[in-house]
């Protein structure tokens, strides 16, 4: 699993930069991030539901496995030096 992770980047880098940014403009994750940090995705009123919480997730998950193939490589690489 460790090697998968660390070997795919090319994979997590194109579906970070499609996935993880559509729609474009504005990217949608920034909105949700702004969104979540902002502290009114927890408000009752006009808080996320849980499709919002599934869309994070859905363009969030490849910027995550992105940033952990990148820390794997980073690591690797240091330990072979």
């Amino acid at each position: 699993m460790k090697n998968q992770l660390k070997n795919n980047w090319k994979l997590f880098l194109i579906a970070s930069l499609t996935l993880g940014l559509a729609p474009f403009n504005p990217p949608h994750l920034l909105g949700k991030i702004q969104w979540i940090l902002g502290g009114n995705a927890f408000d009752s009123e006009n808080g996320m539901h849980a499709a919002d919480w599934f869309d994070v997730l859905l363009h969030g998950l490849p910027w995550l496995l992105l940033i952990i193939s990148a820390m794997l490589n980073l690591f690797s690489f240091k330990k072979t030096k």
